[in-house]
């Protein structure tokens, strides 16, 4: 005996459970890191992770990171510049406190975490050292000339991360959860 679609019932249970495998690795992520720097791309992916927080009952943990050294560049010719320390700017808390603001305005449980260092290895470590189950992270899409200059954030974390990583590319304006009215 056949079902409708041609296929005998026990191949059809099995397609049912492949399918619900692949469903349940994806329900089972608890705790999303989310990166956030400001722009626009990271609202897009900020939006794009309070949805799936809502959807899979998950935590977020937004990271912002910041240099430790600030360089501050030579005033004359023989000057060599400066190293200083880096001080958090008003700036690098709001946009924390802006993904926070998001998210438990959706009802979402979220943490901010304020990190110091190189951008892609401060977020990999920080996942690991937290169990997170999946890294977002928004991406400008600077081309593959500039990337290659400026190093990427994104093609760092893709490399170093052992979680799964959602990159989110924003080519319109910002996700209409990322929004946060002023």
């Amino acid at each position: 005996m056949s079902s409708s679609d041609g296929l005998a019932p026990a191949a059809t249970v099995a397609i049912e459970t492949a399918s619900d495998r692949l469903l349940t690795h994806w329900r089972s992520m608890q705790r999303v890191l989310v990166a956030t720097d400001g722009s626009l791309t990271a609202t897009d992916a900020i939006g794009f992770a309070v949805e799936f927080a809502l959807a899979h009952d998950a935590e977020l943990i937004f990271v912002h990171v910041v240099p430790t050294i600030d360089l501050v560049p030579p005033v004359g010719f023989e000057d060599p510049g400066l190293a200083v320390p880096h001080e958090p700017t008003a700036h690098d808390h709001a946009v924390l406190l802006q993904a926070s603001d998001v998210a438990t305005e959706h009802g979402v449980t979220a943490t901010t975490v304020l990190l110091g260092g190189s951008t892609a290895d401060e977020i990999v470590a920080h996942a690991e050292s937290n169990d997170v189950d999946l890294i977002v992270i928004g991406s400008r899409g600077k081309g593959a000339v500039a990337s290659a200059l400026l190093g990427s954030v994104v093609l760092g974390v893709l490399h170093a991360a052992k979680q799964p990583v959602i990159v989110i590319r924003c080519a319109m304006a910002p996700h209409p959860l990322a929004e946060v009215p002023t």
